[in-house]
C-alpha cells in the first residue's frame, strides 16, 4: 500500500470583497457543528439574519489583514505543506474544511499519485465538534462516495503531547525574550457551552464549574474547554511562569447563547484597569495566523488594551512555519508511515 498525508486547516474566502465572504460564511456557518442547532433555525438565522449583515463587516476586517499571495491562512498553510515535504517522503497534500480547496480534492490530489492509505491530520491542537469533528466527521463521508477502497488515519489532539508543548513552549520563549511583560494571556477560539456538554461521552462529568477540567475523566479525551486550560498550564509549568502572571480566555464568540469564559475581550479590558500596563497575548487553538488572531487579536485587542490605559501589547505569532514545529510534524508523519498499513 502507498501512504500518504493530508493537511486540513479551517479555510477562507477566495478574496475580502462581500461576495466572496459571503459565499465563505455560508458554508461555514451552516455546518451543523458549528452552529448546532435544528436546520429550520440554522437557515432562519444564518440565511435570514446573519449573512444579510456580517459579511460586509467581515470583508473590511479582511481588507485589514489580506496579504498581498492572498489569505494569511491559506499562504501559510501552504507555506507549511511545503516545508512539511521537505522531511518527508510520503507526498503531502492540503486541504480546507471550507471554501475551495475541499478535502475531496485534497483526497483526489493523493489517490492521483497512486495513494490508498491517508494519514488525515486536522490542524488544530484541541478537539472539538467546530473544527477536528467535523473535518473527521466530511472525511468519512467523502470516503464512502468518492474514495470507498480508501484507508484513512487520523492524528488525534496532540494538545498535551510533550513534543508539542515544547515547541509551542519555546516559540513563546522565543517571541518575549527581549520583552518585559507583566501578565501572559493564553487566548482560544470560543465555542458554546453546550458544545462542551454535547462532547461529554460521560453524560454528566462536563459542569462547566470550577473543578470539572481539573479532574481526571475519560470526558476530557473531547473535552475543549479541559483542552486548552491543559495547554495553558503545562506551557506555564514549562516555561516556569509564576502564579497570576497569565491566564486562559476565549475569543470570537457569535450569538446570545453562553460561551465559554473568561471573554478575551473583557479579560484584555479588566487587565488594563487593573493596571496591568505591559501585556502579551497568544493564541495557541491556531497553528497558523488568520482573522482571529491578525486582526481580532493583533488589532482590535491592543487597541481595547491602550483604551483603559495599556501601554505595551504584544502578540505572539501563531507556529506557523516554525522550524521545530515542521519538524515535529514530520516526525509525526514518519513515524506513521513506519507503522504496518490497515488492511
Amino acid at each position: 500500500m502507498k501512504k500518504g498525508v493530508l493537511l486540513v486547516n479551517l479555510g477562507s474566502p477566495e478574496s475580502p470583497e462581500p461576495k466572496d465572504v459571503k459565499k465563505y460564511l455560508g458554508e461555514f456557518l451552516m455546518d451543523e457543528r458549528v452552529i448546532d442547532v435544528p436546520l429550520w433555525a440554522r437557515t432562519l438565522l444564518v440565511k435570514g439574519i446573519i449573512l444579510n449583515t456580517r459579511p460586509k463587516q467581515s470583508a473590511k476586517a479582511y481588507k485589514k489583514i489580506w496579504w498581498e499571495d492572498g489569505s494569511p491562512l491559506i499562504v501559510l498553510s501552504e507555506q507549511l505543506q511545503d516545508q512539511v515535504q521537505n522531511h518527508t517522503e510520503l507526498p503531502i497534500a492540503l486541504a480546507m474544511r471550507y471554501g475551495s480547496m475541499t478535502i475531496k480534492k485534497g483526497l483526489q490530489e493523493l489517490v492521483d499519485k497512486g495513494v490508498d492509505e491517508v494519514f488525515l491530520i486536522p490542524l488544530y491542537p484541541q478537539y472539538a465538534m467546530a473544527t477536528t469533528e467535523t473535518i473527521l466527521v466530511l472525511a468519512e463521508e467523502v470516503r464512502q462516495a468518492d474514495f470507498p477502497n480508501l484507508k484513512i488515519d487520523n492524528l488525534p489532539a496532540f494538545y498535551n503531547k510533550p513534543d508539542y508543548i515544547k515547541v509551542l513552549a519555546e516559540s513563546v520563549k522565543g517571541h518575549l525574550q527581549d520583552k518585559d511583560y507583566e501578565h501572559l494571556l493564553f487566548s482560544y477560539h470560543g465555542v458554546p457551552e453546550r458544545h462542551i456538554r454535547k462532547s461529554d461521552i460521560t453524560n454528566g462529568h462536563c459542569k462547566i464549574d470550577g473543578s470539572c477540567c481539573e479532574t481526571a475523566s475519560k470526558a476530557h479525551e473531547f473535552c475543549y474547554r479541559h483542552q486548552c486550560k491543559e495547554v495553558t498550564r503545562l506551557v506555564g509549568e514549562y516555561l516556569g511562569l509564576e502564579e497570576n502572571t497569565f491566564s486562559t480566555s476565549f475569543q470570537s464568540r457569535l450569538g446570545f447563547d453562553p460561551w465559554l469564559q473568561p471573554y478575551t475581550d473583557r479579560t484584555i479590558e479588566r487587565l488594563g484597569k487593573k493596571g496591568i500596563k505591559k501585556m502579551a497575548i497568544v493564541t495557541p487553538a491556531f497553528v497558523s495566523d488568520c482573522l482571529e488572531t491578525l486582526e481580532e487579536i493583533a488589532m482590535e485587542g491592543e487597541e481595547i488594551f491602550h483604551e483603559v490605559g495599556g501601554k505595551e501589547f504584544t502578540t505572539i505569532p501563531c507556529l506557523n512555519t516554525d522550524s521545530n514545529w515542521v519538524k515535529l510534524l514530520a516526525e509525526w508523519i514518519n513515524k506513521w508511515a513506519e507503522t504496518p498499513a490497515k488492511v
